[in-house]
């Protein structure tokens, strides 16, 4: 991980984005006011999307009442549909 100002990474924008792309290097760029932005690569930024879609998914279903039931216990959870149908 890389700090640089905000002046610095104008001057040499190409090189700090081929550092992001190229070497998968995270450039934090500081800003007054703690106004700070975080530079990476594309790959980098959707796989941790990818990972908080996931972790947002395991947390849902370890909510779920239903989770560490058995199968049959499970089924018998549902609702028998009317007769005729």
């Amino acid at each position: 991980m890389v700090a640089v100002n905000y002046s610095t990474i104008r001057n040499n924008l190409k090189d700090y984005c081929d550092k992001a792309s190229d070497q998968h290097e995270t450039i934090i760029v500081t800003r007054k006011n703690e106004k700070n932005i975080v530079l990476m690569s594309l790959d980098e930024y959707n796989r941790l999307e990818k990972a908080a879609r996931n972790n947002e998914y395991l947390a849902m279903i370890s909510l779920n009442p239903l989770n560490g039931m058995s199968g049959n216990d499970c089924m018998s959870s549902f609702r028998t549909p009317p007769s005729g149908l």
